[in-house]
């Protein structure tokens, strides 16, 4: 499908695997010009070399640094002299009830994905507003539908939705769209590790188990990681500019909250 991405040029953060990693193809696949961010410098070397050399660029970035995010923009213009827009994908949390869960804990969680993506959004801003962008923010189903086991993935969801409302109204003016989506259970590695998890606590095979975690999260299939990239494409092409501010349930209908 043709939607109009083609010459375009963004950040994917988190592009090393899973989620990331499928947004990134389906970027390039539409003509989009990519660069790849996450930690993982190796499993992103070999993401990166998937793709036409001249489409994409490798950009090993620790967000939790301080000068890792305009570092980041920076290698961007560079390479393809400007940028249309962000996806805000990388970051997870440690699963665990309040008593489990460390400062530390609590402070890793938000150093990546929350402040993370801010000092990315902050350093890349005058350029969407200059190319009049966009940004998508990946955060999650549980910033909708809190957990006891997923109190830091909850609550830094829950902050990511409150940004993203402030950053559309702020983005109506600028010329930036911003939109966020949260995602329900995906197959991705860390899903793999929860359906292993369940196996053994269950004692069943990983068939059974992952039917249990389904009928858990109340969602009618598990996502793929395709079922997110192509709605952050459609999200950034010119198909999806009415929305603005809008935080969509990519969850297989697992929120039911108004």
């Amino acid at each position: 499908m043709n939607l109009g991405l083609n010459g375009k040029v963004g950040i994917v953060t988190g592009a090393s695997r899973g989620i990331g990693a499928a947004i990134v193809a389906e970027l390039v696949a539409e003509g989009g010009l990519v660069t790849l961010a996450a930690r993982e410098s190796e499993d992103l070397r070999q993401q990166t070399a998937r793709h036409a050399a001249a489409q994409v660029l490798c950009c090993p970035a620790d967000l939790r640094e301080a000068d890792a995010a305009s570092r980041l923009v920076a290698a961007t213009l560079a390479r393809f002299g400007k940028l249309d827009f962000v996806v805000a994908n990388a970051g997870t949390a440690k699963m665990g009830d309040l008593l489990e869960l460390s400062d530390a804990d609590w402070q890793e969680g938000f150093a990546t994905k929350f402040f993370g993506h801010i000092s990315l959004i902050r350093a890349a801003w005058p350029h969407l507003r200059a190319s009049g962008g966009g940004i998508v923010v990946i955060a999650g189903s549980a910033g909708r539908t809190p957990s006891t086991r997923g109190v830091v993935t909850g609550a830094v969801n829950s902050a990511l939705l409150n940004l993203t409302k402030s950053l559309s109204a702020q983005g109506i003016s600028d010329g930036v769209q911003v939109n966020a989506i949260n995602p329900g259970p995906i197959r991705t590695a860390r899903f793999a590790e929860r359906v292993a998890r369940a196996s053994r606590n269950l004692g069943v095979d990983a068939i059974e188990a992952e039917r249990h975690l389904l009928k858990e999260s109340g969602a009618f299939r598990i996502g793929d990681p395709e079922d997110i990239a192509g709605l952050v494409c459609f999200l950034l092409s010119p198909r999806g500019r009415y929305l603005q501010g809008a935080i969509i349930d990519a969850d297989g209908g697992k929120t039911r909250t108004l």
